[in-house]
Protein backbone atom coordinates (compact mmCIF):
# COMPACT_ATOMS: atom_id res chain seq x y z
CA UNK A 1 0.00 0.00 0.00
CA UNK A 2 2.77 2.37 0.90
CA UNK A 3 4.59 1.47 -2.32
CA UNK A 4 1.52 2.47 -4.34
CA UNK A 5 1.26 5.82 -2.63
CA UNK A 6 4.89 6.49 -3.22
CA UNK A 7 4.68 5.60 -6.93
CA UNK A 8 1.64 7.76 -7.70
CA UNK A 9 2.99 11.34 -7.21
CA UNK A 10 5.68 11.31 -9.95
CA UNK A 11 3.11 11.17 -12.79
CA UNK A 12 1.55 14.61 -12.10
CA UNK A 13 5.00 16.06 -11.43
CA UNK A 14 6.24 14.92 -14.87
CA UNK A 15 3.17 16.40 -16.51
CA UNK A 16 3.66 19.74 -14.78
CA UNK A 17 7.30 19.90 -15.82
CA UNK A 18 6.53 19.31 -19.49
CA UNK A 19 3.91 22.06 -19.78
CA UNK A 20 6.17 24.90 -18.69
CA UNK A 21 8.80 23.66 -21.13
CA UNK A 22 6.36 23.81 -24.03
CA UNK A 23 4.94 27.14 -22.88
CA UNK A 24 8.43 28.56 -22.48
CA UNK A 25 9.45 27.37 -25.92
CA UNK A 26 6.29 28.89 -27.43
CA UNK A 27 6.98 32.22 -25.72
CA UNK A 28 10.55 32.14 -26.94
CA UNK A 29 9.49 31.45 -30.53
CA UNK A 30 6.82 34.17 -30.39
CA UNK A 31 9.30 36.71 -29.02
CA UNK A 32 11.83 35.91 -31.70
CA UNK A 33 9.22 36.10 -34.45
CA UNK A 34 8.17 39.56 -33.27
CA UNK A 35 11.82 40.63 -33.16
CA UNK A 36 12.36 39.22 -36.65
CA UNK A 37 9.40 41.17 -38.04
CA UNK A 38 10.73 44.36 -36.44
CA UNK A 39 14.18 43.78 -37.96
CA UNK A 40 12.65 43.22 -41.40
CA UNK A 41 10.57 46.38 -41.05
CA UNK A 42 13.68 48.40 -40.18
CA UNK A 43 15.58 46.83 -43.09
CA UNK A 44 12.77 47.62 -45.53
CA UNK A 45 12.64 51.21 -44.28
CA UNK A 46 16.38 51.78 -44.56
CA UNK A 47 16.48 50.20 -48.03
CA UNK A 48 13.54 52.34 -49.19
CA UNK A 49 15.17 55.65 -48.25
CA UNK A 50 18.78 54.78 -49.09
CA UNK A 51 18.03 53.57 -52.59
CA UNK A 52 16.43 56.91 -53.42
CA UNK A 53 19.70 58.68 -52.68
CA UNK A 54 21.22 57.03 -55.77
CA UNK A 55 19.45 59.38 -58.18
CA UNK A 56 16.48 59.58 -60.48
CA UNK A 57 15.79 56.32 -62.38
CA UNK A 58 13.92 58.22 -65.09
CA UNK A 59 17.23 59.56 -66.38
CA UNK A 60 18.36 55.98 -67.04
CA UNK A 61 15.08 54.61 -68.39
CA UNK A 62 14.72 57.31 -71.03
CA UNK A 63 17.19 58.13 -73.83
CA UNK A 64 19.52 61.13 -73.35
CA UNK A 65 17.52 63.28 -75.80
CA UNK A 66 14.21 62.82 -73.95
CA UNK A 67 12.25 66.00 -73.27
CA UNK A 68 11.18 67.26 -69.86
CA UNK A 69 7.59 66.44 -70.71
CA UNK A 70 8.46 62.81 -71.46
CA UNK A 71 10.33 62.57 -68.17
CA UNK A 72 7.32 63.97 -66.32
CA UNK A 73 4.94 61.51 -67.97
CA UNK A 74 7.15 58.52 -67.12
CA UNK A 75 7.70 59.76 -63.57
CA UNK A 76 3.95 60.04 -63.10
CA UNK A 77 3.31 56.57 -64.52
CA UNK A 78 5.84 55.08 -62.10
CA UNK A 79 4.41 56.96 -59.12
CA UNK A 80 7.68 58.78 -58.50
CA UNK A 81 6.01 62.21 -58.61
CA UNK A 82 4.28 61.53 -55.29
CA UNK A 83 5.68 62.70 -52.00
CA UNK A 84 8.25 60.49 -50.30
CA UNK A 85 5.91 59.75 -47.41
CA UNK A 86 3.14 58.68 -49.79
CA UNK A 87 5.53 56.36 -51.65
CA UNK A 88 6.69 54.89 -48.35
CA UNK A 89 3.14 54.20 -47.14
CA UNK A 90 2.29 52.55 -50.48
CA UNK A 91 5.41 50.43 -50.15
CA UNK A 92 4.49 49.28 -46.64
CA UNK A 93 0.92 48.54 -47.72
CA UNK A 94 2.27 46.40 -50.54
CA UNK A 95 4.56 44.50 -48.16
CA UNK A 96 1.57 43.65 -45.95
CA UNK A 97 0.04 41.95 -48.99
CA UNK A 98 3.39 40.43 -50.11
CA UNK A 99 3.34 42.76 -53.11
CA UNK A 100 6.84 44.07 -53.83
CA UNK A 101 5.77 46.15 -56.79
CA UNK A 102 6.81 46.03 -60.44
CA UNK A 103 10.35 46.34 -61.72
CA UNK A 104 11.07 49.70 -63.35
CA UNK A 105 13.36 48.08 -65.92
CA UNK A 106 11.75 44.69 -66.65
CA UNK A 107 8.14 45.81 -66.22
CA UNK A 108 7.31 42.55 -64.39
CA UNK A 109 6.30 41.87 -60.78
CA UNK A 110 9.38 41.80 -58.60
CA UNK A 111 8.24 38.58 -56.93
CA UNK A 112 8.26 36.74 -60.26
CA UNK A 113 11.74 38.01 -61.12
CA UNK A 114 13.09 36.89 -57.74
CA UNK A 115 11.42 33.50 -58.14
CA UNK A 116 13.19 33.05 -61.48
CA UNK A 117 16.63 33.96 -60.10
CA UNK A 118 16.33 32.32 -56.66
CA UNK A 119 16.99 28.67 -57.72
CA UNK A 120 20.42 29.60 -59.11
CA UNK A 121 21.44 31.33 -55.87
CA UNK A 122 20.14 28.50 -53.69
CA UNK A 123 22.00 25.98 -55.84
CA UNK A 124 25.24 27.91 -55.50
CA UNK A 125 24.84 28.40 -51.73
CA UNK A 126 23.96 24.72 -51.19
CA UNK A 127 27.00 23.60 -53.18
CA UNK A 128 29.25 26.00 -51.25
CA UNK A 129 27.83 24.75 -47.94
CA UNK A 130 28.48 21.15 -48.97
CA UNK A 131 32.07 22.02 -49.88
CA UNK A 132 32.44 23.81 -46.53
CA UNK A 133 31.27 20.85 -44.46
CA UNK A 134 33.15 18.23 -46.48
CA UNK A 135 36.46 20.08 -46.07
CA UNK A 136 36.11 21.98 -42.77
CA UNK A 137 34.83 19.19 -40.51
CA UNK A 138 37.60 16.65 -41.29
CA UNK A 139 40.20 19.43 -41.22
CA UNK A 140 39.04 20.68 -37.83
CA UNK A 141 38.95 17.17 -36.36
CA UNK A 142 42.38 16.32 -37.74
CA UNK A 143 43.90 19.56 -36.46
CA UNK A 144 42.44 19.00 -32.97
CA UNK A 145 43.67 15.41 -32.80
CA UNK A 146 47.15 16.43 -34.04
CA UNK A 147 47.45 19.60 -32.01
CA UNK A 148 50.88 21.19 -32.22
CA UNK A 149 52.09 18.82 -34.95
CA UNK A 150 52.72 19.32 -38.64
CA UNK A 151 49.15 18.48 -39.62
CA UNK A 152 47.77 21.07 -37.21
CA UNK A 153 50.19 23.71 -38.48
CA UNK A 154 49.24 22.97 -42.09
CA UNK A 155 45.53 23.27 -41.36
CA UNK A 156 45.97 26.51 -39.43
CA UNK A 157 48.08 27.97 -42.24
CA UNK A 158 45.29 27.17 -44.69
CA UNK A 159 42.78 28.72 -42.28
CA UNK A 160 44.83 31.92 -42.10
CA UNK A 161 45.04 32.14 -45.88
CA UNK A 162 41.33 31.42 -46.31
CA UNK A 163 40.26 34.11 -43.86
CA UNK A 164 42.61 36.77 -45.22
CA UNK A 165 42.04 36.28 -48.95
CA UNK A 166 39.22 38.27 -50.65
CA UNK A 167 36.71 35.91 -52.31
CA UNK A 168 36.63 37.83 -55.59
CA UNK A 169 40.43 37.49 -55.86
CA UNK A 170 40.12 33.75 -55.21
CA UNK A 171 37.54 33.55 -58.01
CA UNK A 172 39.77 35.39 -60.46
CA UNK A 173 42.73 33.19 -59.52
CA UNK A 174 40.67 30.01 -59.99
CA UNK A 175 39.51 31.22 -63.40
CA UNK A 176 43.09 31.97 -64.39
CA UNK A 177 44.36 28.53 -63.33
CA UNK A 178 41.52 26.13 -64.17
CA UNK A 179 39.80 27.94 -67.04
CA UNK A 180 42.62 29.79 -68.83
CA UNK A 181 45.76 27.72 -68.17
CA UNK A 182 44.44 24.19 -67.69
CA UNK A 183 41.19 24.63 -69.67
CA UNK A 184 39.60 22.10 -67.34
CA UNK A 185 36.55 24.08 -66.20
CA UNK A 186 34.44 26.87 -67.74
CA UNK A 187 35.05 30.41 -66.55
CA UNK A 188 31.36 31.32 -66.52
CA UNK A 189 27.93 30.02 -67.40
CA UNK A 190 25.11 28.13 -65.73
CA UNK A 191 23.37 24.81 -66.11
CA UNK A 192 25.98 22.08 -65.67
CA UNK A 193 28.01 20.66 -62.80
CA UNK A 194 31.22 21.95 -64.40
CA UNK A 195 29.83 25.50 -64.27
CA UNK A 196 29.11 25.09 -60.55
CA UNK A 197 32.55 23.96 -59.38
CA UNK A 198 34.54 27.19 -59.48
CA UNK A 199 31.83 29.49 -58.04
CA UNK A 200 31.05 27.01 -55.22
CA UNK A 201 34.71 26.64 -54.25
CA UNK A 202 35.21 30.41 -54.39
CA UNK A 203 32.22 31.05 -52.18
CA UNK A 204 33.22 28.33 -49.70
CA UNK A 205 36.85 29.35 -49.08
CA UNK A 206 36.14 31.77 -46.24
CA UNK A 207 33.49 29.55 -44.65
CA UNK A 208 35.85 26.55 -44.67
CA UNK A 209 38.44 28.58 -42.76
CA UNK A 210 35.94 29.85 -40.17
CA UNK A 211 34.28 26.49 -39.48
CA UNK A 212 37.54 24.51 -39.37
CA UNK A 213 39.15 26.95 -36.95
CA UNK A 214 36.17 27.03 -34.59
CA UNK A 215 35.72 23.25 -34.66
CA UNK A 216 39.38 22.76 -33.81
CA UNK A 217 39.16 25.14 -30.84
CA UNK A 218 35.93 23.59 -29.55
CA UNK A 219 37.27 20.05 -29.82
CA UNK A 220 40.48 20.96 -28.02
CA UNK A 221 38.43 22.28 -25.09
CA UNK A 222 36.12 19.25 -25.08
CA UNK A 223 38.95 16.69 -25.31
CA UNK A 224 40.30 17.88 -21.97
CA UNK A 225 37.02 17.21 -20.10
CA UNK A 226 36.39 14.38 -17.65
CA UNK A 227 33.88 12.81 -20.04
CA UNK A 228 36.55 12.25 -22.67
CA UNK A 229 38.99 10.87 -20.12
CA UNK A 230 36.33 8.42 -18.98
CA UNK A 231 35.69 7.33 -22.56
CA UNK A 232 39.39 6.75 -23.10
CA UNK A 233 39.55 4.73 -19.89
CA UNK A 234 36.83 2.45 -21.28
CA UNK A 235 39.09 1.53 -24.17
CA UNK A 236 37.73 3.73 -27.00
CA UNK A 237 40.25 4.74 -29.66
CA UNK A 238 41.12 8.40 -30.33
CA UNK A 239 38.95 8.73 -33.45
CA UNK A 240 36.06 6.89 -31.82
CA UNK A 241 36.24 9.19 -28.79
CA UNK A 242 36.09 12.27 -30.99
CA UNK A 243 33.25 11.03 -33.20
CA UNK A 244 31.06 9.53 -30.45
CA UNK A 245 31.67 11.97 -27.60
CA UNK A 246 33.65 14.99 -28.73
CA UNK A 247 31.68 16.20 -31.73
CA UNK A 248 28.32 16.38 -29.98
CA UNK A 249 29.70 18.40 -27.08
CA UNK A 250 31.65 20.70 -29.41
CA UNK A 251 28.81 21.15 -31.90
CA UNK A 252 26.93 24.03 -30.25
CA UNK A 253 29.26 26.91 -31.25
CA UNK A 254 29.94 25.22 -34.59
CA UNK A 255 26.22 25.03 -35.41
CA UNK A 256 25.93 28.73 -34.61
CA UNK A 257 28.73 29.62 -37.00
CA UNK A 258 27.47 27.27 -39.72
CA UNK A 259 24.05 28.89 -39.46
CA UNK A 260 25.56 32.34 -39.80
CA UNK A 261 27.69 31.13 -42.69
CA UNK A 262 24.53 30.05 -44.54
CA UNK A 263 23.44 33.67 -44.50
CA UNK A 264 26.93 34.79 -45.45
CA UNK A 265 26.97 32.36 -48.37
CA UNK A 266 23.76 33.81 -49.73
CA UNK A 267 24.89 37.38 -49.12
CA UNK A 268 28.42 36.76 -50.34
CA UNK A 269 27.02 35.32 -53.55
CA UNK A 270 26.67 38.89 -54.83
CA UNK A 271 30.38 39.24 -55.66
CA UNK A 272 30.83 35.60 -56.63
CA UNK A 273 27.90 35.65 -59.03
CA UNK A 274 29.25 38.85 -60.53
CA UNK A 275 32.69 37.32 -61.13
CA UNK A 276 31.32 34.13 -62.73
CA UNK A 277 28.25 35.70 -64.43
CA UNK A 278 26.03 33.43 -62.36
CA UNK A 279 22.35 34.31 -63.00
CA UNK A 280 21.23 34.46 -59.36
CA UNK A 281 19.84 37.01 -56.94
CA UNK A 282 23.30 38.46 -56.33
CA UNK A 283 23.81 39.25 -60.00
CA UNK A 284 20.27 40.61 -60.10
CA UNK A 285 21.03 42.91 -57.17
CA UNK A 286 24.03 44.43 -58.91
CA UNK A 287 22.00 44.97 -62.08
CA UNK A 288 19.15 46.54 -60.11
CA UNK A 289 21.50 48.95 -58.32
CA UNK A 290 23.13 49.95 -61.61
CA UNK A 291 19.73 50.59 -63.21
CA UNK A 292 18.30 52.35 -60.11
CA UNK A 293 15.45 49.87 -60.11
CA UNK A 294 14.01 50.88 -56.74
CA UNK A 295 11.46 48.07 -56.22
CA UNK A 296 13.93 45.39 -57.27
CA UNK A 297 16.70 46.68 -55.01
CA UNK A 298 14.32 46.88 -52.06
CA UNK A 299 13.12 43.32 -52.65
CA UNK A 300 16.61 41.83 -52.96
CA UNK A 301 17.83 43.60 -49.82
CA UNK A 302 14.77 42.35 -47.95
CA UNK A 303 15.41 38.83 -49.24
CA UNK A 304 18.96 38.75 -47.89
CA UNK A 305 17.81 40.21 -44.56
CA UNK A 306 15.02 37.65 -44.27
CA UNK A 307 17.53 34.89 -44.97
CA UNK A 308 19.72 35.96 -42.06
CA UNK A 309 16.72 36.31 -39.74
CA UNK A 310 15.28 32.88 -40.59
CA UNK A 311 18.65 31.13 -40.31
CA UNK A 312 19.36 32.72 -36.92
CA UNK A 313 15.93 31.68 -35.68
CA UNK A 314 16.48 28.08 -36.78
CA UNK A 315 19.92 28.01 -35.17
CA UNK A 316 18.52 29.26 -31.86
CA UNK A 317 15.77 26.63 -31.90
CA UNK A 318 18.28 23.89 -32.70
CA UNK A 319 20.05 24.56 -29.39
CA UNK A 320 17.26 22.73 -27.58
CA UNK A 321 18.06 19.53 -29.45
CA UNK A 322 21.84 19.79 -29.18
CA UNK A 323 22.19 20.83 -25.54
CA UNK A 324 19.72 19.54 -22.91
CA UNK A 325 20.79 22.36 -20.56
CA UNK A 326 19.31 24.92 -22.95
CA UNK A 327 16.11 22.87 -23.11
CA UNK A 328 15.68 22.70 -19.35
CA UNK A 329 16.47 26.40 -18.86
CA UNK A 330 13.41 27.25 -20.91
Amino acid sequence: MSALTLDQPPAPAAATTRRPDRAGLLREVTKRLVTALFVLLCTATVAFFLVRLSGDPVKILLPPDATAEQEQVLRHSLGLDQSLSAQYLDYLWGLLHLDFGDSLVYGQPVGEILADRLPATLELAAAALAVTLVIAVPAGILAAMRRGRGTDNTVMTGVLLGQSTPPFWVGILLILVFAVWLRALPASGYGTLANLVLPAVTLAVYSVAVVARLLRSSLIDVLSCDLIRSARAKGFGPLQVVLRHGLRNASLPVVTVVGLEVGNLLGGAILTERVFSWPGVGQLTVEAISNRDFPLVQATVLFFAATFVVVNLLVDLSYSFLDPRVRTSR
